[in-house]
């Protein structure tokens, strides 16, 4: 049997008297004004009445009803006694439906309330990080290759074609008809190497290729000019270069309108 401390004796209790010898006391005193309490009990004499909350109550609402309970006490020792004894009565209700597998209304809501806050955090997504490319995984593309190819053949059509014969036929015409001088031969190479570069590039979209084919045309066509001035007997040096000139226009004119 468990005997219980009288209300009176609580009252007349030292508030110097260690908090918990109190508290275990005003507990005592609640059993036995109001009785064990059974998990769930709602009645008309429960601590939940006794608080202004509900069963469903959740831990905030009730500690705020205990906070006023106790602040419209004032200096009155029992009463707050009794209002300590009931919240005790009240957080060892709810252990006991934890314990029994039954989940208040208050603890449900203070669960979607957690889950809710950290939502945001869940939700977060930190950037990726770039992945480097690793060995094989390497496009041909992006690799630099060196491709030595076999030069392909092919005449030129429409634009691509009656313009270089429009502008190097220009350039022949003006050294077969008014023999320039050495200065205006140079402007002239330098203005049909531009023009075969120009054309290449137009075909084919490398620059490379045209201007190697464009300088090769001049450098052949010079060398095939000083080779037959010699057999000739070309006495003078302008005849010799103006020559050399007409046959490195038309090669850089024959390539420009056949290489593909």
């Amino acid at each position: 049997m468990v005997l219980f401390p009288n209300p009176g004796w609580l009252a007349a209790m030292p508030a110097s008297a260690p908090h918990p010898f109190r508290k275990w006391v005003g507990f005592g005193v609640k059993l036995q004004h109001t009785g064990l309490m059974e998990p769930g009990h709602s009645g008309t004499d429960s601590p939940y009445v006794r608080l202004g909350v509900t069963d469903d109550a959740s831990f905030d609402a009730v500690q705020e009803a205990k906070a006023e309970k106790l602040a419209a006490c004032g200096d009155d020792l029992q009463a707050k006694a009794r209002i300590e004894a009931d919240y005790d009565a009240v957080l060892l209700d709810r252990l006991k439906q934890r314990q029994a597998g039954k989940i208040s209304q208050g603890a449900v809501s203070a669960s979607q309330q957690e889950a809710k806050a950290a939502s945001p955090l869940k939700q977060l997504k930190l950037p990726a990080l770039p992945q480097l490319p690793m060995g094989r995984s390497i496009s041909p593309r992006s690799r630099p290759t060196l491709s030595m190819e076999w030069p392909r053949f092919g005449l030129a059509e429409g634009q691509r074609l009656w313009l270089p014969l429009l502008i190097h036929g220009g350039l022949l015409a003006w050294i077969a008809l008014f023999s320039p001088r050495a200065s205006t031969l140079s402007l002239i190479l330098a203005m049909g190497t531009g023009i075969t570069i120009l054309n290449l590039l137009w075909r084919h979209g490398r620059f490379f290729k045209a201007a190697f084919w464009g300088f090769a045309g001049l450098a052949v066509g010079l060398g095939m000019g000083a080779l037959l001035t010699q057999p000739l007997a070309v006495t003078s040096p302008l005849q010799e270069l103006q020559t050399s000139s007409t046959l490195a226009l038309l090669v850089q004119l024959l390539l420009a309108i056949t290489v593909a």
